[in-house]
Formats: C-alpha cells, structure tokens, sequence
C-alpha cells in the first residue's frame, strides 16, 4: 500500500454539499484508507534567497489515504464533495524513502 494526497482545489461548478463531507470520510474511514485531512486556509510562501513563487490559492483541502496505486487511489473519488461538485482533485503519491 502507499499513501497519496487529495488535493482539492477550489474550482468547483456547483455548491459542494457540506453535510456529504462526513458521509464521505465516514466511507473511508470504515474501508480503513483514511489518513486524515483538513481544509487548506491562506498562508505565505517563502524563500532564504530571492522572490519565493506565488501562493498555490487554488487548492483548498486535503484527504490523506492509502492505496494499492495510483488506479486505486482515484476509486476513492466517488463521493468526494469537490468531485461530486465539478471540482478537481490533484492526486499525488507520498514517495517512501
């Protein structure tokens, strides 16, 4: 199994229902691949030498899971707020070192 994240971002074309978010995680919580997750607020970025990139302020949460692989991991979108809105979902594996 590896871990990947579920990047949300915030571009989604209908109202995302905030009562299907703990239907959502309840799902992955009781098919064991929940991780954790929280919404994304602002922030900054910041470099130690010269002008740091712009903030990332379209990705407005995460889903941590656990998957076979990348395949897998995208089954678990049905049912995900953003997704089920018309929004998108980054998916990025957790490398193991």
């Amino acid at each position: 199994m590896a871990d990947f994240l579920l990047l949300m971002h915030g571009d989604t074309t209908a109202p995302e229902g905030a009562a299907a978010w703990g239907a959502y995680l309840a799902k992955l919580r009781a098919a064991g691949v929940f991780e954790g997750g929280s919404a994304i607020g602002t922030g900054a970025c910041v470099r130690k030498l010269g002008a740091p990139g712009a903030l990332a302020t379209h990705l407005t949460g995460f889903v941590r899971i656990t998957a076979d692989d990348l395949a897998h991991a995208q089954q678990w979108l049905a049912g995900n707020p953003v997704f089920e809105a018309g929004g998108t979902i980054e998916i990025r594996e957790l490398p193991r070192e």
